[in-house]
């Protein structure tokens, strides 16, 4: 069988061929996107565990959490998903539980892993700032790793672009949603027909991962416990906003013709900056005395 291009750079003179979405081991399909989460979430794990043992923290304590941060946050990306999407599953509920091809959304995730984070430091007695400074340094790495998976899925893409880093995916292949400008501008190559887009997944990867480097860079200066957290939230918050406006994929109020996680995201990072600007201000005051 003659090798075809699954996805194109073509203004980075990249040629990718032969991308698969899965494979099977003794007769059970495996998606290449549970593959990279997986490898997403053994990476942020380990980060935590370094980061505890860092600063002399218990390490039990953060292989514990993040079992449990892991879980109900998987959950609560999916319920978030399913939530925004009723539509089709209260047509299709079983749907709800085929989680193979993606269907994930972050802020599902981190609202869970954070109730999930305030529950196990009441119960163990701990404060939930420090735990919550230390354990979104992995979740920042896991979400850089993380989103490669919808490459492989052929999502998480943007609207029609021209530009260094446009991205070409089959036509048959898309996993996405597509707008009309998107249809408009339909390419030919090979003989196949592709769609041409923002690589939104790439952005975000991008993102999260300068996040993570500073975020190791600075994270010795911080002040008070919670910090690191309040830079996590407002960074990738703020990056959401901008990333947002790209995406085909988004749920649009009517009346003010932004997306629902675009609003949530500048809110966020409005508040995350208040909060920060307020208690540094007090931490400052703090030394002084």
């Amino acid at each position: 069988m003659l090798n075809t291009v699954n996805v194109r750079f073509p203004n980075l003179g990249i040629n990718i061929s032969n991308l698969i979405k899965s494979f099977k081991i003794m007769r059970m399909e495996i998606s290449m996107n549970a593959v990279v989460v997986t490898i997403a979430i053994i990476a942020g794990i380990s980060i935590v565990i370094y980061e505890a043992k860092r600063t002399w923290q218990d390490v039990d304590t953060y292989i514990n959490f993040s079992v449990c941060a892991v879980l109900s946050g998987l959950i609560g990306a999916r319920l978030y998903y399913v939530i925004f999407n009723w539509n089709y599953y209260k047509g299709n509920l079983l749907q709800i539980f085929n989680i193979r091809n993606g269907g994930f959304t972050i802020y599902g995730g981190i609202i869970a892993a954070v109730i999930t984070g305030i529950v196990f430091s009441g119960i163990k007695k701990i404060s939930f700032w420090r735990i919550a400074d230390t354990a979104c340094i992995g979740l920042v790495l896991a979400q850089a790793v993380g989103k490669w998976g919808s490459f492989f899925n052929r999502e998480a893409f943007g609207a029609y672009t021209n530009t260094l880093f446009a991205m070409q995916i089959k036509y048959d292949e898309v996993g996405g949603v597509i707008n009309q400008e998107i249809l408009d501008h339909l390419v030919r190559y090979d003989g196949m027909v592709y769609i041409q887009v923002h690589p939104i997944f790439l952005y975000e990867s991008l993102w999260c991962m300068m996040l993570f480097v500073l975020i190791m860079v600075f994270r010795r200066f911080k002040k008070f416990d919670g910090e690191v957290l309040l830079w996590y939230i407002a960074g990738y918050s703020l990056g959401r906003v901008w990333i947002d406006i790209m995406r085909t994929d988004k749920w649009i109020l009517p009346v003010l013709n932004l997306s629902i996680s675009q609003l949530l995201a500048a809110l966020i990072t409005i508040i995350a900056v208040c909060i920060f600007a307020v208690k540094h201000i007090i931490a400052e005051k703090s030394l002084k005395n």
